[in-house]
């Protein structure tokens, strides 16, 4: 597995369909180490479906019938990382424990947005 230096000291995976796997696995483990209550299993449930969207539809990007379909799957994935971001900063409100857990998510959702904008950019 390829990696590059982010600048942060972290790692972080050079191949992006790699990158929005761990992503979305990273949901995951967050949503299973939150409290069980009723707020938390209705914005769970918007988020694992958003953060899961992130990473099919850049795959589904790569596996492109044409110029304008890539550029819509990419659209789409990085629509799914801003409303990804927005069910992080709803959780971070009602879950103060894991605010260090949920904001490197927020971050890491704002740069694959970042990356997706740009690929989207200089396709057109």
């Amino acid at each position: 597995m390829k990696k590059t230096d982010k600048g942060d000291g972290g790692k972080k995976p050079f191949d992006l369909e790699e990158r929005t796997l761990l992503f979305t696995k990273s949901v995951v483990d967050l949503c299973k180490g939150l409290t069980n209550n009723t707020i938390n299993q209705r914005y769970i449930k918007q988020l694992l479906d958003a953060a899961g969207s992130v990473g099919a539809n850049y795959r589904e990007a790569n596996e492109k019938l044409s110029k304008k379909d890539f550029i819509f799957r990419m659209r789409i994935a990085r629509k799914e990382c801003k409303e990804s971001s927005y069910w992080l900063e709803v959780l971070e409100h009602a879950n103060n424990n894991h605010k260090n857990k949920i904001n490197a998510l927020i971050v890491e959702a704002q740069e694959l947005r970042n990356i997706f904008t740009s690929i989207i950019e200089k396709t057109l």
